[in-house]
């Protein structure tokens, strides 16, 4: 399909000049002899192709990406007054080679006569850099199209994973089994952890159904998830948790960091005689979020958890969609940890 776009656009573009040039020819070649109507045509077509096409294929595509459209108008019209300026030289240089004086504007003075040519010239430039333009424009709006179109359809099927994953079957069977217990044992416990999680689970049914919510939410949810972990695990994990949050009423895309947080819970290795680890840091400065995760690991729980990488992948495709241009995700990866550190720009 891009393929096709690209080759009729260039194409209209071919005939485009085609048609322009033996228009040129055709009027040149009345008062000139046929080698300086070739010439003088090749003349007029380099320097209006080189002008037509820095316009529309370099300017106009940045104006567009850049939103700054005025400033492209400035452009547009400084460059029309470049070609019409180019072509009006042009003729005053073939005009002295002239047959049988067909410019009477040729015995003006050279100025004069440059002038004259300049003015007349500019609605030519006007319609050479405009069709040129246009062209363009038809492509590039072709291409947005397709890409909004693109975007929606892998938001839905992002919307409809996040949907999908939202509730982890193994998370909450293993959770409301440790309630279970607890309340045999230790009620308030018991309490405490219901409380949180059903925060969770109304987080997760209810806030993820926006596009976007404030940063602090997004934050408590991670806690609750954090706190619910940590009272399952019990004494057999130590975690470390640090929440420096300076600005809490920023957006960001909702459940995107649950992924990180819960893989670190998911896949930490724990030995016999020693306890495993989480250690997690959530900063945000200005409209900067960096979120780093180390985890204890060993190649033994690797081969257990051949899932392993899936919802990192998942994260990392939701911030193409979402945050273009605008995050850096690393994962590093040693002998007895796991780190992922993920830094993103909120607005």
């Amino acid at each position: 399909m891009k393929k096709n776009s690209q080759y009729r656009h260039w194409l209209f573009i071919s005939i485009f000049w085609c048609v322009l040039g033996f228009a040129i020819w055709a009027q040149i070649i009345q008062d000139f002899s046929f080698s300086y109507a070739v010439y003088q045509t090749m003349l007029f077509l380099l320097f209006s192709i080189t002008i037509s096409h820095t316009l529309s294929d370099i300017l106009l595509p940045k104006a567009l990406d850049r939103g700054k459209m005025r400033f492209f108008v400035v452009q547009f019209i400084f460059m029309a007054f470049l070609l019409a300026g180019c072509l009006a030289l042009i003729s005053i240089v073939f005009a002295s080679h002239e047959i049988g004086e067909p410019y009477p504007q040729s015995k003006l003075p050279v100025l004069e006569h440059f002038w004259f040519r300049f003015y007349t010239s500019i609605p030519a430039a006007l319609l050479i850099n405009g069709t040129a333009c246009g062209l363009r424009f038809y492509q590039e709006h072709g291409i947005m199209e397709k890409k909004h179109a693109l975007l929606k359809q892998n938001h839905l099927e992002a919307q409809i994973k996040i949907l999908q994953d939202q509730i982890n079957p193994h998370l909450m069977f293993n959770v409301l089994n440790h309630i279970h217990i607890l309340m045999q044992r230790n009620v308030p416990l018991a309490s405490e952890l219901l409380i949180k999680f059903s925060d969770i689970l109304r987080y997760q049914l209810y806030e993820c159904n926006r596009e976007y919510v404030l940063l602090e939410t997004e934050v408590k949810y991670l806690k609750d998830l954090v706190g619910v972990e940590q009272v399952r695990w019990g004494n057999e994990l130590d975690v470390d948790c640090r929440w420096e949050i300076q600005n809490g009423n920023l957006q960001i895309m909702p459940l995107l960091l649950m992924p990180l947080v819960e893989n670190a819970f998911k896949h930490v290795s724990r030995l016999p005689h020693e306890n495993g680890y989480v250690n997690l840091l959530c900063k945000q400065d200005g409209e900067h979020l960096m979120l780093k995760i180390e985890n204890s690991y060993t190649e033994h729980y690797r081969a257990l958890s051949n899932d392993h990488g899936l919802g990192l992948e998942n994260v990392r495709k939701r911030l193409d969609i979402q945050y273009p241009d605008r995050y850096d995700l690393t994962i590093e990866k040693t002998e007895d940890k796991f780190t992922i550190i993920l830094t993103l720009v909120l607005n």
